[in-house]
């Protein structure tokens, strides 16, 4: 019986996870779940699969946590310390589900186990790949790719000679807002931005997903994963979401990833990888699919994609600064502080004035501390670049 931790089991990508393991109860055995304020769904989690231990990650929701367990025998606790020591407790199998930068310190801590850490926090590999990376490999851990495009790239490059990939390219649907005439961009609200459609994701990564934030940390992700060269990975827009990544060789034949629009065949692709697992996503029919498109992304109506070449050229920390000024916009959009477009303005401006800063120098060694430090002035830089728009 494998021992299995989720990390951010509250999210979309947690729910997923649970709903592929509680189809095969008997195979796993849950160690650890946390959550954030969503209390009752994680302790109803925590009561289904019988978890050694429940976390939030606030302090001030441990008592409703607490009383929720009351019973049990389920362990509860709560703060960043907890979250680490949960990330600590011995499993097989951990999935790295915390969104934003504060799914990197449990990750790290659950990869010197040496076991596999099932990898959807993107802002890992953007913020400290290098280190995320270095960290495996000296305690002989796996990292397995959850994102759909990284599972797909995974999968094609599976019994091949990686040095024979000349190109990869990954598809974006172009989110909530991809037909929009670019000067109503603007005017987009939380909600218009937030109703994606195709994926059923958060808040977060389906207006990520409208910016094409999203698909720019995927592409860094690419780079830092996989170590292909930045001139080396495309993304395309593919409004139907079946293509999922396309690795082209040097004889000029391309191995594509295709499945439905479900996470979960990432996950249980990661699940049971070495080998292939059941996973109960839709079966293609390509009779009523009928056409698949693809189209070049302008990066005039979606600036953030030329950010990411910049952060993969510039290496260091830059990934770091992007990403926290990219989460202190994206909070701001929907605090309504800010507009639609503001967020790729935002995130510029912070890069530009960090771009000379000691601090998060190009070569600085991106270990937690400096990544923290990196984020925390990116934030800051985010802000003032706010208060100018005001």
């Amino acid at each position: 019986m494998r021992r299995i931790s989720v990390l951010g089991a509250t999210g979309s990508i947690g729910c997923s996870t649970l709903d592929l393991i509680g189809r095969d109860s008997g195979a796993f055995r849950v160690v650890a779940l946390t959550g954030g304020r969503n209390i009752a769904r994680l302790a109803d989690q925590a009561r289904r699969h019988r978890a050694e231990i429940a976390v939030t990650a606030h302090d001030e929701c441990l008592p409703d946590l607490r009383a929720a367990l009351s019973g049990s025998g389920i362990e509860a606790a709560a703060g960043q310390a907890a979250l680490i020591e949960a990330a600590d407790r011995p499993a097989d199998w951990t999935m790295s589900a915390i969104v934003g930068i504060a799914g990197l310190a449990p990750g790290l801590q659950a990869l010197r186990q040496g076991k596999t850490l099932a990898l959807a926090n993107k802002e890992s590999l953007v913020c400290a790949g290098p280190l995320l990376m270095a960290t495996a490999r000296a305690h002989g851990a796996d990292v397995l790719p959850v994102d759909s495009e990284h599972s797909g790239i995974f999968q094609a490059l599976a019994g091949q000679d990686a040095g024979a990939a000349e190109r990869v390219v990954i598809t974006a649907s172009g989110g909530a807002l991809r037909d929009w005439p670019q000067e109503r961009l603007a005017h987009a609200t939380v909600e218009e931005a937030g109703r994606h459609p195709n994926w059923d994701m958060g808040q977060r990564i389906t207006i990520d997903s409208a910016t094409l934030f999203n698909k720019a940390m995927e592409l860094i992700e690419t780079h830092e994963y996989f170590g292909i060269p930045p001139d080396r990975i495309e993304a395309v827009i593919h409004p139907e979401s079946i293509v999922h990544a396309i690795v082209g060789f040097r004889d000029g034949g391309l191995l594509a990833h295709l499945g439905p629009a479900d996470m979960r065949h990432a996950i249980g692709y990661a699940l049971h990888w070495p080998a292939r697992g059941d996973v109960p996503v839709e079966r293609l029919d390509f009779a009523r699919l009928g056409a698949l498109t693809f189209r070049a992304p302008d990066e005039g109506r979606w600036p953030a994609l030329r950010l990411a070449r910049q952060v993969m050229q510039a290496g260091g920390l830059s990934g770091a600064v992007f990403n926290g000024a990219k989460e202190a916009a994206l909070d701001a959009f929907i605090a309504r502080r800010i507009g639609f477009s503001d967020m790729a303005r935002v995130v510029e401006a912070a890069m530009d004035a960090l771009s000379g800063s000691t601090a998060v120098a190009h070569n600085a060694v991106p270990d937690l501390e400096n990544v923290r430090r990196a984020d925390q002035l990116a934030r800051q830089a985010a802000e003032r670049s706010m208060a100018a728009l005001a």
